[in-house]
């Protein structure tokens, strides 16, 4: 068994991707940003004149982020507690990975998934943390 999941209550995925899959009793996300699915926007992002991006608010986009993992679980028919493997990315992991440490501790107390952060350059949007999630079901 396969299904497809698509939400309106996360945003729309920046490529040709579902929000997510589940085969059998797993669901595995596609990346998650901390776009707000209601405009698109980033959480603490701000510009410069010109649109460049010139500095963001770590905490508001792993808030943003953790919601938009949950409105797709909760699509999907799956709980937070269903977690059983989270991958992060952070684009600067020296500046933002106690904050992100922290609220991850608050947000996911309960939940014993196995978890890997990893730094790296750029994401396809001006973005500071993705998540990548696999759910198992009862």
């Amino acid at each position: 068994m396969s299904d497809i999941i698509r939400t309106s209550t996360a945003p729309a995925p920046v490529g040709a991707y579902p929000h997510a899959r589940r085969v059998g009793k797993l669901l595995f996300l596609s990346g998650v940003g901390p776009r707000q699915p209601s405009d698109n926007t980033i959480p603490g992002n701000v510009y410069d004149a010109h649109g460049t991006l010139v500095a963001y608010d770590i905490e508001a986009q792993c808030r943003q982020v953790f919601a938009n993992v949950r409105a797709v679980l909760e699509a999907a028919g799956a709980r937070w507690e269903n977690l059983v493997d989270v991958t992060v990315y952070l684009t600067d992991m020296a500046r933002d990975f106690p904050s992100y440490n922290r609220l991850y501790a608050e947000h996911f107390a309960g939940v014993d998934a196995a978890r890997t952060t990893l730094g790296i350059t750029a994401l396809p949007t001006p973005i500071a943390i993705e998540l990548k999630c696999v759910a198992a079901f009862d």
